[in-house]
């Protein structure tokens, strides 16, 4: 018998996607359909997904095995669509989710199992053990958070150093631990600094909090000897937790990078953050 014809290609979807899976991720609606919102999402999807790619060509072209960790994976979001998009159509290279709710471990697994997707792997662990776990290789090559909140960013950058990753991709969100301080120590900084005039009211507090902690951060991996980079992940209409930072392994310590963000946590009397932001 004749086979039946293929179905149409949706238009905005790449050739080769799992249909599957874009409706687990609730890309594509039940019926396989693309609505408004679904077309918003697939677009942002693709975008970040330009931004790794050069990243994941960069490890694969060494003809090894790599690895890649998505820390912080919750619902494994990330590490499926890398995995669809690139590692399906090549022999090497895996993708381990990181995550800490072990129900989330478990609907990975399974749909991982469903789409065949063998070289991605779940693992429930907590930072802490993720850094030494066996289970996990001894390098991971790239690691990624996305919209990782508060300071699970600060951790999945501890698991990537530890792992010798040569590359960092992180979508920081809601950072509260650097405005708490600046809003702790606010009257002492006052009489310290003028520029404690830049978070006097609290929703500049909450604002400059932020911007100083991804100052901080990429101070952080400039000192480790990476090279970085800091774009939009989407536009601001679509979402204010915006800021996509992408770190490559260049070089060795950077010392003068650890030194402003020394200048710079005394400046602004955060120097109880100190082990967060140097080490």
């Amino acid at each position: 018998m004749p086979k039946p014809p293929a179905a149409p290609p949706i238009p905005d979807i790449r050739p080769g996607q799992s249909i599957e899976l874009l409706k687990e991720l609730h890309i594509l609606t039940r019926d396989g359909k693309l609505n408004q919102d679904s077309r918003r999402k697939l677009k942002q999807v693709y975008h970040l997904f330009n931004f790794i790619h050069p990243l994941l060509d960069e490890l694969a072209a060494d003809g090894r095995d790599y690895s890649v960790a998505d820390h912080g994976a919750g619902k494994s979001y990330l590490g499926f669509i890398l995995y669809d998009l690139f590692l399906k159509a090549r022999e090497k290279g895996s993708i381990h989710g990181i995550e800490t709710r072990p129900e989330l471990v478990e609907k990975s697994r399974q749909l991982a199992e469903r789409l065949g997707f063998s070289r991605m792997s779940f693992l429930n662990l907590t930072v802490e053990a993720s850094i030494t776990s066996p289970e996990l290789p001894a390098t991971v090559d790239m690691v990624t958070a996305l919209h990782a909140c508060n300071t699970a960013t600060d951790d999945a950058i501890r698991f990537a150093l530890a792992r010798n990753a040569r590359a960092i991709v992180l979508v920081p969100c809601c950072q509260a631990e650097v405005a708490a301080a600046l809003r702790e120590h606010k009257n002492e900084s006052f009489g310290k600094t003028p520029l404690s005039e830049l978070w006097r009211h609290p929703i500049h507090t909450r604002e400059f909090g932020s911007h100083v902690t991804n100052v901080l951060r990429c101070l952080l991996l400039q000192s480790k000897g990476y090279q970085i980079t800091v774009t939009e992940l989407v536009g601001w209409e679509h979402s204010m937790k915006n800021e996509l930072i992408i770190a490559k392994k260049t070089g060795g310590p950077k010392r003068d990078a650890r030194e402003r963000a020394e200048a710079i946590l005394k400046e602004l009397n955060l120097e109880s953050l100190r082990d967060r932001f140097v080490y």
